[in-house]
């Protein structure tokens, strides 16, 4: 399987995980955020930016999952009612942090809140199978100019 990462340039490892907060990890947690799609890699970053906008800073990690890994699947209609709260990730983080501390699997795949009807994948870099994960390429993410203009006017 393919997953996908929108990353700025000088963060260097498109496969580091950062430790920091979201929605699916507690902070301390060494979890990699991918999407199955560069559109919803795209859209995720868009949000988090929150009106700055793209620059060709930014690369697209392609990343290769092993079709022989375990995954663990959370469904958006078994999710508490405000799950997908921008503001509030108490419904997602006790569910992935059990499922990172107990090392159920390698891959968390769970409903991205911006389309639920899409997919991102929660890697848990410290499982044993994460030394299967592959980087294929990184490639420059080019936008189209009205993006960027969209962004910065949501600002």
């Amino acid at each position: 399987m393919l997953a996908f990462r929108i990353l700025h340039k000088k963060y260097g490892d498109p496969l580091f995980a950062p430790c920091i907060e979201g929605r699916w990890n507690s902070a301390g947690k060494k979890v990699l955020y991918c999407s199955e799609s560069i559109p919803l890699a795209f859209m995720e970053s868009m949000i988090r930016r929150q009106g700055v906008g793209f620059n060709h800073d930014f690369n697209i990690a392609h990343i290769k999952i092993p079709d022989s890994v375990l995954i663990k699947t959370i469904i958006a209609d078994d999710l508490e009612n405000g799950w997908d709260n921008p503001h509030d990730y108490s419904k997602c983080q006790p569910l992935a942090d059990r499922w990172y501390d107990h090392q159920e699997s390698l891959l968390l795949k769970v409903p991205s809140a911006a389309l639920s009807a899409c997919n991102n994948y929660v890697l848990n870099s410290l499982h044993v199978d994460f030394q299967k994960v592959k980087l294929l390429m990184v490639t420059p993410l080019m936008p189209d100019a009205r993006i960027d203009e969209l962004l910065k006017k949501a600002k």
